[in-house]
């Protein structure tokens, strides 16, 4: 097999061999698998509730909160005391370090039922450096509106750990952050009812005018009239045609396959050197030229001796310097239009242009105008 001197070359026979499959990978483009809906959209009113509260952590084998540092959690153990029972505490006597103050977070799903189980999430509020052991006390939950919804209390999961001595200190994960399962109970339902309910709406997770067109012409087509609406370009009205059995009818809507579309984008993160490329992304025609210039530099160091017989002399280290630059000659390779960029992407990867020389490429594609789509960074 003939073997090609210059990358140059190689990129020009790469693009070529790219041109010649394009019908191939426009027929490709076009055979997009559908989706559900369920899995592009959600269901207006159907959504979880965050919840979160203020609580504390007892049991701790010495790695709570310094309450010198810590005047929050002190108040709040002479408050839990009082209310206990345990009248005329001194706040200043409490020394302990087996306690610490921690916030509880939590999520209170759609149609979530009273007395109900929901997992807890439990952080670390002051200088405490582990949770591990600990037990979390009655934590009552809230929500945006100030009301409870929810009330957690459980031994605490933690994931990490943290090992100190004297002079070293071991810390795998994160030891201030917990988790209970099942450690919170719902109090209070969220008011919803499907039987009252006229219309519903779905909301696409990603908004386009086309997708939300063709949402409304499966739905209309799978009902035989004309029942789904297109308010905005994510979000999609559906009459209710059945109110006897409103849940039936939104599965049959939620399992309608379609084919979404969606805008042609290539995301770049520099960081990491990864590119994401859409479908869709297409180039026109453009000329490119990758060359390189190459520095290379050599440290050496002389060690100088003084004559024998010297009076006076030293011994130094002279540095020694050499600089070389290499410049490679590279030819320009014109693409012609309507080229897939993931065939480009391919090419350049074939012949060993690595991830930052393609990132610099694509932008410079882009700032040419020849790049039909967003380019993202990130």
């Amino acid at each position: 097999m003939e073997q090609y001197q210059t990358i140059s070359d190689r990129l020009t026979a790469i693009v070529l061999c790219a041109a010649m499959l394009l019908g191939s990978v426009l027929w490709a483009q076009d055979a997009k698998a559908e989706v559900r809906i369920k899995d592009i959209a959600s269901f207006e009113g159907v959504r979880e509730n965050h919840l979160i509260g203020y609580g504390l952590v007892v049991g701790l084998l010495g790695t709570g909160d310094k309450l010198s540092n810590s005047p929050f959690t002190r108040e709040s153990m002479r408050g839990m005391l009082e209310r206990l029972g345990v009248a005329n505490i001194d706040a200043d006597l409490l020394k302990t370090k087996n306690t610490a103050a921690v916030m509880v977070t939590a999520k209170l799903p759609p149609f979530g039922r009273r007395g109900a189980p929901i997992d807890v999430t439990v952080s670390s509020l002051g200088d405490a450096t582990s949770l591990r052991g600990g037990t979390l006390l009655v934590t009552p939950l809230a929500g945006a509106d100030g009301e409870v919804y929810a009330v957690a209390q459980g031994a605490v999961a933690v994931s990490g750990f943290r090992a100190e001595g004297n002079a070293a200190t071991i810390t795998e994960g994160v030891p201030t952050i917990a988790r209970i399962d099942n450690g919170g109970i719902i109090e209070r339902e969220v008011p919803f009812s499907l039987a009252e309910l006229s219309s519903f709406r779905v909301a696409l997770r990603t908004p386009d005018f086309t997708t939300a067109t063709r949402v409304r012409d499966v739905v209309n087509t799978e009902l035989g009239a004309q029942y789904a609406q297109v308010l905005d370009p994510g979000t999609i009205e559906i009459r209710v045609h059945d109110k006897g059995n409103v849940a039936e009818f939104v599965s049959v809507i939620e399992n309608l396959t379609v084919q979404p579309d969606s805008v042609a984008r290539v995301v770049v993160d520099e960081k990491s050197g990864t590119i994401v490329i859409g479908s869709n992304v297409r180039i026109g025609q453009v000329a490119i030229s990758q060359g390189g210039l190459t520095v290379k530099v050599r440290e050496r160091f002389n060690v100088s001796q003084p004559e024998p017989i010297s009076i006076g002399g030293t011994t130094v280290i002279v540095p020694d310097t050499e600089l070389d630059v290499e410049e490679q000659d590279s030819k320009f390779t014109i693409l012609e239009g309507d080229v897939s960029l993931q065939d480009l992407v391919d090419g350049l990867n074939a012949i060993g242009v690595g991830a930052r020389q393609t990132i610099s490429i694509l932008q410079a594609i882009k700032s040419s105008g020849a790049l039909h789509a967003d380019l993202e960074i990130i």
